[in-house]
């Protein structure tokens, strides 16, 4: 159970500031100790430095993030589009500094195919709402979307999320001052249902309301027991074109037609990406994090007036084929990159 906002406020924000302090003050014994401990494993393993670095610099944007919001609140004179607006600002510099900050530690690059810059998509840029559908898989998914929504495209991204994220301070205070929603893990799929439709209904043309179909990382168990509840409940269509995607999980399609219901007059935005798919676990992160990670992204719009509003079988029909689309682009990424690594190996020429 989350603890009430004001013990949040009082004891959680306060610790992470406290903690923010302490690593910063103690941070050359802990370089220290993970360069001495890394020497013990081969190159590619030696992550431990770098883990070290970034840590303390999410610390140190969470606190500064902390001091504004408290800054902004203690001003609060202005009204509240300029209120959001200051609060929008404020995420976008934060996660661009993270953002930067992946780049330098890890090496991250991040590829984004767009569509073609025809007069009809430049039209549609901040012209009107759109609802995005994302696969959801990798470590920062959403940040990078949110990242991208915010810093390159000028969206405003809403989002549904669980209640549990708010143990996070800064996210949970600037987040709660904006048109978003923290949906309790018991509260079930219909509550989840209303606060997308709620936050999709009141979108104006800047507003990008962010769902994740498929409700999770992809596992292989977590396809296999998606498709067994698909035929379970007799629905053999959808449980067959599941099957013949490999690389995500069914899409669970009530989110996004409550969206695309509540907001007729919104644009729906296809977002694909892999790079680092395997990487699901903080485990997972430690183990098995390249050198160099990189991110390959694709995004489409469909226009409004294409989005099937007929009736749900047709919006559930239309939905999976623009999960396949995604299912086959990643596999073509894979395909692309095994070629590439066997060009580029010696003999591979």
């Amino acid at each position: 159970m989350i603890p009430p906002r004001i013990v949040r406020r009082i004891v959680l924000a306060p610790l992470v500031i406290v903690v923010t302090v302490v690593v910063l003050v103690t941070l050359p014994l802990w370089l220290l100790v993970t360069f001495g401990a890394s020497l013990r494993l081969p190159p590619p393993q030696r992550r431990g430095l770098r883990f070290v670095w970034f840590g303390a610099a999410w610390l140190t944007l969470e606190s500064a993030v902390l001091i504004a919001c408290l800054g902004l609140w203690l001003s609060g004179a202005f009204g509240r589009a300029r209120r959001q607006e200051r609060h929008y600002a404020l995420i976008r510099w934060f996660l661009a500094k993270v953002y930067a900050a992946a780049v330098r530690i890890f090496r991250l690059t991040v590829d984004v195919e767009e569509p073609a810059p025809t007069a009809q998509e430049r039209a549609a840029r901040l012209s009107r709402p759109v609802v995005v559908l994302s696969r959801h898989a990798g470590p920062g998914d959403s940040f990078l979307l949110i990242y991208h929504l915010l810093a390159v495209y000028g969206r405003h991204p809403r989002i549904v999320m669980k209640a549990a994220l708010q143990y996070d301070p800064s996210l949970d205070v600037v987040v709660n001052r904006l048109p978003n929603a923290f949906v309790p893990r018991r509260s079930g799929r219909e509550r989840v249902i209303e606060e997308i439709r709620r936050l999709s209904a009141t979108m104006d043309d800047r507003d990008a309301l962010v769902i994740f179909p498929e409700g999770g990382n992809f596992t292989p168990r977590r396809r296999r027991l998606a498709i067994r509840r698909l035929e379970d409940k007799g629905l053999a269509e959808e449980a067959e074109r599941a099957r013949g995607m490999t690389h995500l999980l069914p899409p669970r399609p009530n989110g996004a037609i409550a969206a695309i219901t509540a907001c007729p007059e919104a644009d729906v935005v296809f977002v694909a990406h892999t790079g680092l798919d395997d990487l699901v676990t903080i485990g997972d992160v430690w183990r098995r994090l390249p050198y160099a990670a990189r991110i390959t992204a694709r995004w489409w719009r469909v226009p409004a007036a294409e989005v099937p509003r007929d009736d749900r079988e047709s919006q559930v029909r239309w939905l999976y084929s623009h999960w396949e689309e995604i299912d086959a682009w990643i596999t073509a990424q894979g395909e692309r990159s095994r070629r590439d690594q066997a060009e580029g190996a010696p003999g591979g020429r």
